[in-house]
């Protein structure tokens, strides 16, 4: 009688076993690079809305405090506001992401104001 060819069983479940444990592992890194990338993004998103609420300010002449809306500094935002979304919102629009607030006053997120931030 000849051997047959193959894997037996616990061959199988060896290698299934270390699969697990290296996705156990590599699972939650991939998910916290995804996280911060989402922050990251945000952030830069913050950074430009910003200017473009300095950059409206000093072409029509706004003082300290003065109200700002989106349809105002859409002009100074390369796509308009309705391309600068938080990441991680899921309704994917300017109004559920940011708030502008007036002039000398940061923009915030909306979704995850505790880590997105200026």
């Amino acid at each position: 009688m000849k051997g047959t060819k193959g894997f037996t069983l616990v061959e199988i479940m060896i290698v299934v076993a270390i699969i697990g444990l290296l996705a156990a592992i590599a699972i939650p890194s991939f998910i916290k690079a995804r996280t911060e990338s989402q922050k990251n993004a945000c952030i830069n998103n913050l950074r430009q809305v910003d200017s473009a609420k300095e950059q409206w300010a000093l072409n029509d002449n706004q003082s300290a405090g003065a109200a700002v809306v989106a349809a105002d500094i859409d002009p100074y935002i390369k796509g308009t506001t309705t391309k600068v979304l938080c990441p991680a919102d899921a309704t994917k629009t300017f109004v559920t992401s940011y708030t502008i607030s007036n002039l000398g006053v940061d923009p915030a997120c909306l979704i995850a104001a505790a880590t997105h931030n200026l």
